[in-house]
């Protein structure tokens, strides 16, 4: 066992966290047609909760906002219950749990819509392999763009969707801006062509972003709140030609809300972009008074640098959590890892490939 920043405690607001290790959220598809979370999920937050932080795997905000298949809600009565499952199994193990915020925008197709377009800022199609939908393997299409009416609706399905998660116990909720979808379709000006007030300047493209979080921020503290981004990412045929301007404006922003925290997709596993050089850590730290969570790839060693350099509070692990539940305690002990080989059960319905990963016996 070793001395490791990662398992020096920290303070969000008023929530404690044991270590510096934050599990990333990952989309799993195990909530089931209805999308309510179940047992099954429960008990795989439960086996994960060595982390000093849990991040929820993203979670829809609306019927409006579905592109996966058996992605889990939290947008009706069922759901919130469903929640509560995964959220009484955590609490006694101390460790705060998120709820993320999430809207697919274009990364969807009609057969999620009874045969309507998918929305997003402006009628631009998503490049890329076919998505899966109900119905099988289909070709992306080019979404509706939203009127300002529905844009305002949207808000407000962000605002429920925030009660809910209150209610159905959580620590606090992370409202996903990265990866290419709705919100950072807004915010990118590769899927931005909108010359209303939400497209154009920084200033318009970050406002349906502002009016989210300030929605957000009427049900909950701020320090209860975080962002996700992704500067770097192509992910979801993402990418404009200034987003290092972007970005730092974006973050200028969103720390004047004083929120809780920052998550930065700033790793390799999502790509770069061929315009220029990636954005680091470094560049984000001077604008962001709160705790910043850097996320995408890490190792063990890549965390710990990062922390003892100051650029990070806390490094999100995404994939070796899946396979070592105890991943924290691994971490600590220099036990070695299972192998993330095999995914053809990381989004199947049950326990295989999900929870029946045993932790290391020494």
């Amino acid at each position: 066992m070793e001395d490791s920043k990662l398992f020096e405690s920290l303070a969000i607001g008023d929530l404690h966290l044991k270590n510096r290790i934050a599990m990333a959220p990952m989309t799993r598809g195990r909530a089931g047609k209805d999308r309510v979370p179940d047992e099954l999920m429960a008990e795989h937050y439960f086996q994960r909760a060595g982390a000093g932080l849990l991040i929820t795997e993203a979670t829809v905000v609306s019927e409006q906002g579905v592109g996966w298949i058996d992605s889990p809600g939290i947008f009706n009565d069922a759901q919130v219950e469903g929640w509560k499952k995964v959220t009484e199994k955590v609490k006694p193990t101390g460790t705060p749990i998120f709820l993320q915020l999430w809207h697919c925008g274009r990364a969807s197709h009609s057969d999620f819509h009874d045969g309507n377009l998918p929305v997003s800022a402006s009628a631009v199609k998503l490049n890329g392999d076919n998505i899966h939908t109900p119905l099988g393997s289909k070709p992306y299409e080019t979404p509706r763009p939203l009127t300002v009416d529905e844009i305002r609706e949207t808000v407000n399905d962000y605002r429920k969707a925030a009660e809910n998660a209150k209610a159905a116990g959580f620590s606090g909720v992370e409202v996903h801006g990265a990866n290419g979808y709705l919100i950072n379709q807004f915010l990118d000006a590769t899927t931005n062509h909108r010359d209303d007030q939400y497209g154009g300047s920084f200033e318009n493209r970050f406002r349906f972003f502002r009016e989210v979080l300030e929605a957000v921020l009427e049900v909950w503290s701020p320090d209860q709140v975080g962002v996700r981004i992704s500067p770097n990412g192509v992910f979801n045929d993402m990418g404009c030609d200034d987003y290092r301007e972007l970005f730092l404006y974006v973050t200028k922003e969103v720390n004047k809300l004083k929120l809780g925290y920052l998550h930065i997709m700033d790793g390799l596993a999502f790509g770069f972009h061929e315009k220029g050089d990636p954005m680091t850590l470094a560049e984000f730290r001077p604008l962001f008074q709160g705790v910043i969570i850097g996320n995408c790839g890490y190792s063990k060693e890549t965390a710990e640098e990062r922390i003892t350099e100051g650029n990070a509070d806390i490094i999100a692990i995404g994939r070796p959590f899946i396979t070592n539940p105890d991943l924290p305690e691994r971490y600590k002990n220099n036990w070695p890892l299972n192998p993330a080989e095999d995914m053809s059960l990381w989004y199947t319905a049950g326990p295989e490939g999900y929870t029946d990963y045993e932790p290391y016996k020494p």
